[in-house]
């Protein structure tokens, strides 16, 4: 059953609701630039269809649109004695709407465990639509509904069925219809690469977050929220409206009521950048943390892949990870064998690797090591593995081709997050899986992957759309590969892309080894970089073009700067920073052929304040990485002032 907050429950007995006569339901956000209205439209004297529209500063961003879930419950109808009710062409065809309600506004401010930001804030208007249906049946459905200043987002909510009929959710009737010239930053699957395309010439079904850049100049983005109990929706157009993309469930969904699905997000925007900073929004669409200690245990920090899964290597690893501030190690695949089949026992440790003697080098050098289990021997022996994984002294689990899609595989790796937060080992979920906020709940799921990262080695045009489509989702083990000859980007580009992918678990090095490192001076870029935050702001940024962003962590901020396949001109205000202090900017840039490292990143230190704009000429499939720490007193003295040079 899906768990639902009792607050939630509550509100149907609370007596601070206020019911409305009305049979539309208006909500519009706290500051009022986000509206939503739901209403139900008679199509026939025996058909009645749900609807909803939604604006953004009083223009369209989503016009009247079909709401909606499409059940078959025949047979449950059948087997527990209901065998007289008529079948409605559609499930939704005969719901009625019964009344409104509007719950007081909410306004308040959470820590999370880890995150972007170390304070978010919750700040919404609610009302919920209650529908039914007249016909002995004794079904009912609610539409949930919040409005943020950051987007809208809706659910539908089956209360509790007297005669405990089952409800089996065949279909996702719920569409957009937007305004005519919307286009959208497509993906098929998780992993894919981007195509540009007119809403109506989406003819596959593609991936959440939808990024859309509607006619008038809006900013608009299609997202989902809390969707550990259901299956992987996706969008695509319909073949009977015109600028109109309909839901595609992967699979049907069993209900057992009381139930509420996922959250349905739509997010608008002045500018695109704002979707990003506003992806709060998902978190605050999930339950609060469900683990009691995980402040104790869950660690973010940085990993590198010790490649060879011998003895040496790992030792050999372990201490260029002291060496270099990195806390955490991974084998990857073939550490047991075979390791892609259900033949496979990932209780055993191939012969090469002396598995009691890394953990335990490890442990003495501060360094936590995870390990990859594929998902064949996680279906076959996840019960016995993990007590023994935390019993071997690993501190966490990749899990490697892993199906979520369905709504049974959804169940099944979400309570694989549960099984591992009960034997404190942390999580990262490879391969297509994106997020939808349950990391809030279930904080040691640290990462994921669900992105076409360097993996796949991307160009950069491809790297800045990412932080305004796939971003919005949450974090993305993005996997740096810094030394490898096959990237299509600069050094610098890599670096600032380590601070511009967001990922509490930050993989860095994933194709190196140790003796890849010749004394690079930037890589104290990654040996002082942080993986989680207090502050995140995007200073500027198109998907395709560019995008400069700036994260603080206690006093120092961190800034990267990426730029596509052409090179650009980038200028960063500085006012982000405090104004009375100076600071000392550790910049790392492209330095060309002058540079006489293999890497040839420029590496740069000059004193800022908050009064001045920084100018840079990245290269093309460039970028630039700069660390700004605050200094005073005789230390000054010994660096140069900027004086607004192109760096």
């Amino acid at each position: 059953m899906k768990n639902i907050n009792s607050a939630i429950i509550m509100l149907a007995f609370s007596s601070t609701l206020l019911a409305e006569n009305t049979k539309e339901l208006k909500l519009a956000s706290p500051n009022g630039t986000q509206e939503i209205v739901f209403y139900q439209k008679q199509i026939s004297p025996t058909v009645n269809q749900l609807c909803y529209r939604v604006d953004y500063k009083g223009h369209p961003v989503i016009n009247e649109s079909r709401a909606g879930l499409e059940l078959d419950n025949r047979i449950w109808e059948m087997a527990l004695g209901a065998r007289d009710l008529k079948q409605p062409a559609s499930w939704m065809d005969n719901l009625e709407v019964d009344s409104v309600t509007y719950q007081p506004e909410t306004n308040i401010t959470w820590h999370p465990l880890y995150g972007e930001r170390s304070t978010v804030r919750d700040h919404y208007k609610a009302a919920t639509i209650y529908l039914s249906k007249k016909d002995n049946s004794q079904y009912r459905l609610n539409v949930e509904v919040r409005a943020y200043d950051e987007g809208v987002a809706f659910r539908y909510f089956f209360p509790e069925h007297p005669k405990a009929i089952f409800h089996k959710v065949v279909g996702d009737l719920t569409e957009y219809t937007l305004p005519e010239g919307t286009k959208a930053w497509t993906e098929q699957w998780a992993q894919a690469f981007f195509e540009y395309l007119d809403i109506n010439d989406i003819k596959r079904p593609v991936e959440r977050a939808l990024t859309m850049e509607l006619p008038n100049g809006t900013w608009a983005a299609l997202a989902d929220a809390d969707i550990d109990d259901w299956c992987l929706t996706k969008y695509l157009a319909s073949t009977e409206k015109k600028n109109t993309l309909t839901s595609i469930m992967y699979s049907p969904v069993d209900v057992v009521t009381y139930y509420a699905t996922p959250w349905k997000i739509v997010m608008a925007a002045d500018k695109p950048g704002e979707l990003l900073e506003h992806n709060d929004i998902i978190q605050n669409l999930n339950p609060p943390c469900e683990i009691a200690d995980a402040a104790s245990w869950v660690k973010p920090g940085k990993i590198m892949r010790e490649t060879t899964i011998t003895t040496e290597g790992a030792i050999a690893t372990i201490d260029f990870c002291a060496a270099h501030n990195i806390p955490y190690m991974l084998f990857d695949w073939q550490w047991y064998m075979p390791c892609t089949s259900h033949d496979g026992d990932a209780t055993k440790v191939v012969p090469k690797l002396d598995m009691p003697r890394v953990i335990a080098y490890g442990k003495e050098k501060g360094i936590g090591i995870w390990v990859y289990v594929n998902q064949h021997a996680l279906m076959k022996q996840m019960r016995e593995l993990f007590p023994l994984l935390r019993q071997w002294g690993i501190v966490g689990v990749k899990s490697g081709f892993v199906q979520y899609a369905s709504h049974r595989w959804a169940t099944w790796m979400h309570d694989m997050v549960r099984l591992a937060a009960e034997n404190h080992l942390l999580m990262n979920i490879h391969d297509e899986y994106r997020p939808s906020g349950f990391s809030r709940t279930y904080p040691n799921l640290l990462t994921q992957e669900g992105i076409c990262g360097n993996e796949e080695f991307p160009d950069a045009t491809h790297n800045v759309t990412l932080p305004f489509t796939r971003m919005i989702n949450g974090a993305a083990d993005y996997t740096i590969c810094y030394y490898d000859k096959r990237l299509k980007t600069t050094h610098a580009h890599q670096l600032a892309a380590s601070l511009v992918f967001y990922s509490p678990l930050q993989t860095i090095f994933w194709y190196d080894k140790p003796s890849f490192y010749n004394g690079e001076p930037e890589i104290e870029w990654f040996e002082n970089l942080q993986t989680v935050f207090d502050d995140t702001k995007v200073l500027d940024g198109t998907p395709g073009k560019n995008i400069t962003m700036a994260r603080r962590k206690g006093q120092e901020w961190f800034v990267a700067a990426l730029t596509n396949n052409d090179g650009s001109t980038e200028n960063i205000n500085l006012s982000f920073l405090d104004k009375d202090q100076t600071y000392l900017a550790y910049i790392y840039t492209d330095g060309g052929e002058k540079i006489k490292t293999k890497t040839q990143v420029a590496c740069t230190y000059l004193l800022v304040n908050g009064t001045q704009t920084m100018k840079f000429q990245l290269k093309p499939s460039g970028g630039a990485a700069i660390r700004f720490v605050p200094i005073d007193g005789k230390e000054m003295k010994r660096y140069k002032q900027y004086k607004g040079q192109l760096l």
